[in-house]
């Protein structure tokens, strides 16, 4: 099998260019489950290019043929709220793509699509779909559209008026691909594809985004781009060990203290709001910080 150029690499550089939309177009097929045409690409405010966020992640935000906003993200690292970093990305296309005064059955329609290569959340699945739907709290029963409605806006469904996720969790695939989803997600995860493979986009890849196609100036650039990710991962998981020791032997310094004076002085305490908030700042969960600090849930979100 060829080695072919990472995905985010290919957002960034190469797939911007009109003449690799079926690369996109064959991805979001495979995912969504209908024929998709990307009409143009759009230029997403938060796309930043600071030190940390061009090794880190990268977005891009495209147009389909019914006008639909498709924002396709990936993210190398952990980020741990990153669901509510999802919901602001589609709140503000919402209301960025809308005229003030026009009627509200003018907003578009929004996808959110987030290749992670990083644990986010708990679950055993690698792709996950959210959608917004409305139950009855007494009967259960499915909120649904009028008959004028599903005519007005073309929708068969409640759930299509809202934006819909979709996260694709490609590290967590460990296992032979078989649907062209999962050849997808195998290429995303490995940066190879099978001889076997005929998921939509797919061959595109193959014919353009080889890393033999490049010149060695790209190839250069694209090589230091992995390194760089590499040494982004290896600082955050060094500063990640280095805050569980500290986070330890504070707790034994607290201990001792505790011990000695049958309570932890103010101090101590300063000192122990101080690593949790350093740890919050890293990702950690609330539960794993609780074990290093020995502070409450209640103290640790004050921090």
């Amino acid at each position: 099998m060829a080695n072919y150029i990472r995905f985010d690499w290919a957002m960034k550089r190469l797939l911007r260019n009109k003449a690799n939309f079926s690369v996109l177009e064959g991805l979001l097929t495979t995912l969504l489950g209908e024929n998709i045409t990307i009409r143009d690409l759009l230029e997403s405010e938060s796309n930043q290019e600071e030190e940390f966020d061009k090794y880190n992640r990268v977005d891009m935000l495209a147009v389909n043929s019914r006008g639909e906003l498709i924002l396709i993200e990936v993210q190398n690292n952990n980020e741990y709220a990153y669901f509510q970093r999802m919901l602001f990305g589609t709140s503000k296309l919402v209301t960025q793509y809308i005229n003030r005064g026009e009627s509200y059955e003018k907003v578009r329609k929004v996808y959110s699509v987030n290749i992670v290569y990083f644990s986010l959340g708990h679950g055993k699945d690698f792709v996950y779909h959210g959608k917004t739907e409305f139950r009855g709290i007494h009967e259960n029963d499915l909120l649904e559209l009028t008959p004028f409605q599903r005519q007005t806006f073309n929708v068969d469904e409640v759930s299509q008026l809202y934006p819909e996720y979709y996260i694709l969790k490609v590290n967590d695939f460990n296992k032979v691909a078989k649907t062209p989803l999962e050849e997808w997600i195998y290429y995303l995860n490995t940066g190879n594809i099978s001889d076997t493979a005929h998921a939509p986009g797919l061959a595109e890849v193959r014919e353009r985004l080889k890393v033999d196609n490049m010149t060695q100036a790209e190839r250069d650039a694209y090589y230091r781009h992995l390194d760089n990710i590499v040494i982004l991962r290896d600082n955050i998981y060094t500063e990640r060990a280095e805050g569980r020791a500290e986070g330890r032997a504070e707790g034994r310094a607290e201990g001792r203290a505790e011990g000695r004076a049958e309570g932890i002085n103010i101090g101590e305490q300063n000192k122990a709001f101080e690593i949790a908030r350093k740890l919050k700042q890293k990702g950690y969960t609330i539960v794993e910080i609780t074990e290093l600090t020995g502070l409450s849930p209640d103290d640790i979100a004050s921090a």
